[in-house]
């Protein structure tokens, strides 16, 4: 008896694999063929390939249509379409008009969209919300646009906050994403294009471009990488970021997010390619350089004074977040010569009685300012901010008066934490934070020349980097002519030329005065 069983057991387990195997094959040769003129065989192939009954959000309807005499029916799916419009545009139209018409065209009130005869592309177009309609004896499926999909309306951008300027951001659904650029873009040549870049999940990428600007090489490269993705499914456009970088594990960006359109539009005012994706409420610009991810759209719309002394800030504010806490390593452990004689001794007495050396004791603090930071963000909302103070100052006054944490310590920290506040790009700004750890540990073990050695050999990387071919450093190294907005911008009437770097068809954006 249990060498029956488990011959059973054995041929069920030989046999499934190949049955499903058998059953994939299948379905992949039906989407390759067209589809049929008879309406009974169309009916069970659509039926069986959205899995009906079962699926409960796919719905079939049959009806007869009055004004043929013929039999049809349609399917779409209800969670994505508007039924109100199928409704009263198409079914109702079809089966109350009996005046005789040999065009569908001619007889619904809503626009057909496009006829197509292949069984997989008009699966694809079903899944992606449109409506389907066959009609028996046709030869070809009329497909409707009724994509009507839910989401959040038009929000401020919460990342990206600014004073002054445009306050509207990006949401999760494409259409409004590209209409949010078209505002601001009121020109012909710009190109909304698309293309789908995974398997299963069939999800569009869509590239935005002025065809009059942007370079066809970069153009032809995006495009190639894209087509060149063999996976499954792409959500999100983080995860397609991650797959298009040259280099994926770089500490360093080499693509920017945004989710502002106002900052997208004047990227492709200037000759680079966005990326916008559905669910995703961002968009993603290339190519990119250094000096794009520590730019704000605020420096523009404030007066030319006002937005340098902004960048100047944001520049110093990267400066003292990566070295304020390497800098306090090397002089109190290694360049003693390099402190006055009376700070020396205000911090000679204040770690008097502390038991730890100042590379642990800043590691401590500095794994606790990064705990406290991201506990105030995933808490909810409302208690968040008072988390992080609070966790804060009792965690600060607590170590002090234990003696396992000298003051000036808590003043470093706070200082270096603040700064990493003011780099607005999050990806720049995770690079920044993790890089204070590796110039920390250079401190530590050979003072200011370990953490300038660091450094440099961190610049000869950064000058390595490519985005879609272009040199992250550009236009300052190497150089390339441009408007030479890097740290300090001109007024807005010397900004004359385009980036050199990106190849433009135009070069120049404006005359002469």
């Amino acid at each position: 008896m249990k060498k029956t069983i488990i011959n059973m057991l054995l041929k069920k387990l030989n046999t499934e694999p190949h049955v499903k195997e058998k059953s994939n094959q299948n379905e992949i040769d039906l989407k390759s063929q067209d589809i049929s003129r008879n309406f009974e065989h169309n009916l069970e192939v659509f039926k069986s390939i959205f899995s009906v009954p079962k699926n409960t959000d796919v719905k079939v309807r049959e009806f007869t249509v009055r004004a043929l005499h013929r039999r049809a029916f349609i399917i779409y799916l209800s969670t994505m379409v508007d039924i109100q419009n199928i409704q009263e545009g198409i079914v109702e139209k079809l089966i109350r008009t009996e005046q005789p018409s040999g065009r569908i065209q001619d007889i619904v009130s809503y626009p057909v969209q496009k006829t197509i005869t292949n069984i997989g592309q008009i699966t694809e177009f079903i899944t992606g919300g449109i409506t389907a309609l066959f009609i028996d004896g046709d030869e070809a499926c009329y497909l409707f646009e009724t994509t009507k999909t839910r989401g959040r309306g038009i929000e401020k951008s919460e990342n990206e906050v600014i004073v002054k300027g445009a306050k509207e951001a990006f949401n999760e659904k494409v259409i409004d994403n590209i209409a949010l650029i078209r505002k601001k873009i009121k020109n012909e040549n710009l190109i909304v294009e698309s293309q789908v870049v995974s398997k299963r999940s069939r999800n569009d990428v869509f590239l935005i471009y002025q065809k009059d600007l942007a370079s066809d090489e970069l153009l032809n490269n995006i495009k190639d990488k894209l087509s060149a993705l063999d996976t499954d499914r792409i959500l999100d456009l983080s995860i397609l970021e991650q797959y298009l970088e040259e280099r994926p594990r770089s500490l360093f960006p080499t693509i920017l997010y945004t989710e502002r359109p106002d900052r997208a539009a004047s990227f492709i005012e200037e000759g680079h390619i966005v990326l916008l994706m559905s669910n995703s409420p961002s968009s993603l610009i290339l190519p990119a350089t250094f000096w794009a991810m520590i730019h704000s759209p605020e420096d523009h719309y404030l007066r030319t004074p006002y937005g340098n002394f902004i960048r100047v800030l944001r520049l110093m504010a990267m400066f003292v977040a990566a070295f304020a806490s390497s800098f306090y390593i090397a002089i109190t452990n290694y360049h003693v010569g390099m402190i006055p004689p009376d700070l020396l001794m205000a911090i000679a007495g204040t770690r008097e009685r502390v038991p730890f050396p100042s590379i642990v004791e800043i590691l401590m603090m500095e794994i606790a300012f990064e705990l406290i930071r991201e506990a105030g963000l995933r808490v909810p909302s409302p208690i968040g901010p008072t988390i992080g103070i609070v966790g804060a100052l009792i965690l600060g006054q607590a170590a002090v008066q234990a003696n396992v944490i000298s003051p000036i310590v808590i003043i470093v920290i706070a200082l270096s934490g603040l700064s990493s506040f003011i780099i607005s790009d999050t990806s720049l700004n995770f690079a920044i934070r993790i890089s204070r750890f590796l110039f920390i540990f250079a401190a530590g073990t050979m003072g200011i020349y370990g953490a300038t050695s660091l450094f440099i050999l961190g610049l000869f990387y950064l000058a390595s980097l490519k985005s879609f071919g272009t040199p992250y450093f550009a236009p300052m190294t190497p150089q390339f002519f441009s408007s030479k907005d890097l740290i300090i911008r001109h007024v807005p009437f010397k900004e004359r030329f385009r980036p050199g770097y990106l190849k433009p068809k135009d070069a120049v954006k404006q005359r002469k005065g």
